[in-house]
């Protein structure tokens, strides 16, 4: 997904933060920045399910003019990622957003959403 209202530089920092997530949690991110076709809500997750691994996928949708941000999570991605995190790395979203911080709002909210979505180390013991 793009980031179209952005120059090319703002979009590379936008990639940039997506590599480096995806490298970090080994989960799919993807980025709409544009207006949203209908409820926010609804178009977020036809557009996550139109991904190509949508379970272990994350879309952020933002939606400048009209305030909105959504945030679906694959059904793999929730097995380490929850609710409560994703609303806590919105609202820190929303307050750079607020300041006019589109872009760094964005970089932020996809690396906080990566450090979430580690799942907790296990140890195995060793087989005889």
């Amino acid at each position: 997904m793009g980031v179209g209202e952005f120059n090319s530089n703002e979009r590379y920092q936008v990639d940039e933060a997506i590599r480096r997530a995806e490298l970090v949690s080994r989960f799919e991110f993807s980025v709409f920045v544009g207006r949203a076709d209908g409820e926010p809500r609804a178009f977020a997750t036809r557009l996550h399910n139109s991904l190509v691994a949508p379970a272990r996928s994350i879309l952020i949708l933002l939606d400048p003019a009209a305030r909105v941000l959504e945030i679906v999570t694959g059904g793999e991605v929730r097995r380490t990622l929850s609710d409560r995190e994703v609303e806590l790395v919105t609202l820190q979203m929303q307050t750079l957003f607020a300041s006019g911080d589109l872009v760094g709002g964005l970089r932020r909210g996809i690396q906080m959403l990566a450090e979430h979505a580690v799942g907790p180390e296990t140890l195995h013991a060793e087989q005889p």
